[in-house]
């Protein structure tokens, strides 16, 4: 059936949610149409997320009760036993957001399983915690991150608490995919699930639970104690999920000299003043920048709308604030835990660190310099969910000390299986704390970092490429970058070329070896000074991301090196 048809089905329909009706009349552009009718939603292993609105390729009930469909007849594939250990859903503070968690309840519920739903928003990295401690077989989570307000998504968990393994994302899929009609998707009532038991409200019980294992985050409860009281810092959970989870967490953790932005402390789907509700952005902090210098805080902290990544800025001695990268925070919190832990004594023999291919080298060399081991896995938390997972069934002889990635997402202690702000935001006032014992901020802790271990930076470029021919655009491109070869940049010859696609390195004399990770559609090269340069189309968005990584013996040699090294990469790309 073509988009037309497919929209014109749409269109007939009487019984549409009126919402949708609504916004379906009001569509008068061609393009905007065929891209909301052209094919359906990509489903991949981190779940399904875009804008929404009607159409098969939008976030709408019905979509998201195919999904859910999809899931419900894996799990029947099962048996029994996992439709009765269930499934957690929880939502964030987006429009619509509410009703697609219910209605996921509603499609499971009609298929006898047994789901358990929060009362009320939570964060991500709670709901992840929710799979674990409540056995289910599976977890949704009704959220687009850190996107605009224009956007939802659905996130699926499985067993362990990380993002479904993709085996199973892909028997979902195909399940998704024979769905022949997305309005006939049977819907249990509500009041029934919750009068016979099969739907369960969750909250306090939970909430609790998770609180009680992130006492553990704190490493130096004198340290947090001593100083946490008195440390001035402002928060911001950018009007999304973070704030009643964090605020407990910090409270118990003793630190209670924070203020929290009150413009950005209530849940709201519209984000006001906020394009990108993303702790990434400058456009994230000028609130908190502004309340900052009223209150005289050291540092400024906030979270994005699920609460899974977490950003900062720290006070410069000239009184002005500096945003962190997601790297750099990395770096910084890895060297508190290793030094935190060595002064005690605590720090194990096999000690490991976990980062993503794409993130910087700053935080494998404050790791070396320990003698604890950084593993490299493919972008997506699920991967440094699957290594500690292989820690603690002893297929690996490792402890986990620290997992991250780039994208300003951040684990401590794994009774969470993603990114976690909330410990990520505890563990972060502790580190400032540590610094201030030393009589020194935030932003001098990063500069001793630098002095130490050089000058590390990194940057991630973006390129957008909506719509219909999108998908052709970025294949365009990666198939341009592996047939083409780039042998340098910026008069850095590539010693090594790493294609994960086919699982090979292939070094500047033809040498061709395995990689050992898991294939995906990523290339990454490693220049002769030790920059590295990636690309990769992202799994969640019609774009492409550029990454790259430098260092050098001093900040200006630095940043210029990453501007010639952008700029080559951006010629080759263009040419």
């Amino acid at each position: 059936m073509s988009w037309k048809d497919t929209y014109q089905v749409w269109k007939n329909r009487t019984d549409l949610e009126q919402d949708l009706k609504d916004e379906l009349d009001a569509m008068t552009d061609d393009k905007e149409i065929e891209d909301a009718f052209y094919a359906p939603m990509s489903f991949g292993t981190a779940g399904m997320r875009g804008l929404m609105g009607p159409g098969i390729n939008r976030m709408n009930v019905y979509t998201v009760r195919q999904a859910t469909e999809g899931l419900a007849t894996l799990m029947e594939s099962l048996g029994d036993e996992v439709k009765q250990r269930g499934v957690a859903i929880g939502y964030d503070s987006r429009h619509h957001s509410r009703q697609f968690a219910h209605d996921s309840a509603r499609v499971l519920g009609a298929h006898g399983i047994k789901t358990y739903i929060y009362d009320n928003l939570r964060p991500t990295p709670e709901l992840s915690f929710a799979v674990r401690h409540l056995h289910t077989y599976a977890g949704i989570m009704i959220t687009a991150s850190h996107n605009p307000k224009e956007y939802n998504g659905y996130k699926i968990y499985g067993e362990d608490g990380g993002q479904m393994p993709p085996k199973e994302s892909d028997q979902m899929t195909s399940y998704i995919r024979k769905i022949s009609d997305i309005f006939d998707i049977k819907l249990a009532d509500e009041q029934e699930l919750l009068d016979n038991g099969t739907e369960t409200i969750i909250g306090e019980d939970v909430d609790a639970a998770y609180l009680a294992n992130a006492k553990q985050v704190t490493i130096n409860h004198e340290l947090a104690q001593k100083y946490g009281k008195d440390m001035k810092f402002v928060f911001t959970p950018l009007c999304g999920t973070g704030r009643m989870l964090g605020e407990r967490a910090l409270r118990q953790a003793g630190f209670t000299n924070f203020t929290i932005e009150p413009t950005e402390a209530q849940p709201n789907g519209d984000f006001p003043g906020l394009k990108h509700p993303n702790p990434e952005f400058p456009e994230a902090f000028v609130r908190s920048i502004k309340l900052g210098k009223q209150v005289d805080a050291d540092v400024l902290i906030a979270t994005d709308p699920d609460a899974d990544r977490l950003g900062c800025a720290v006070r410069q001695p000239n009184g002005e604030y500096q945003l962190l990268t997601g790297n750099q925070i990395a770096s910084v919190m890895l060297h508190y835990i290793l030094e935190a832990h060595k002064q005690a004594g605590t720090l194990p023999k096999n000690a490991a660190a976990v980062k993503s291919i794409v993130s910087t080298n700053f935080a494998a060399k404050i790791a070396a310099d320990y003698g604890v081991k950084m593993i490299n896995v493919l972008t997506g938390f699920k991967w440094i969910a699957d290594q500690i997972h292989q820690y603690e069934t002893g297929k690996a002889d490792h402890t986990f000390m620290f997992g991250f990635e780039e994208s300003y997402g951040y684990l401590i202690k794994p009774f969470v299986r993603d990114k976690d702000a909330i410990q990520s935001l505890t563990l972060l006032a502790e580190v400032a704390a540590y610094y201030r014992s030393r009589n020194m901020t935030l932003y001098d802790g990063v500069q001793e970092l630098f002095k130490k271990y050089g000058y590390f930076r990194e940057r991630t470029v973006a390129n957008m490429y909506p719509g219909v021919d999108g998908p052709a655009k970025m294949a365009a491109l990666m198939k341009k970058f592996r047939e083409e070869a780039p042998t340098e940049f910026a008069g850095h010859k590539v010693v090594l070329t790493e294609d994960f696609s086919n699982n090979t390195k292939t070094a500047a004399d033809g040498t061709v070896s395995e990689l050992g990770i898991p294939e995906s559609n990523v290339l990454r090269y490693v220049l002769d000074d030790e920059t590295w340069i990636a690309i990769r189309p992202s799994g969640t968005e019609p774009k492409l991301k550029f990454y790259i990584g430098t260092s050098a013996d001093d900040p200006e040699k630095a940043n210029d090196k990453l501007n010639q090294f952008a700029k080559a990469l951006a010629d080759f790309a263009e040419d």
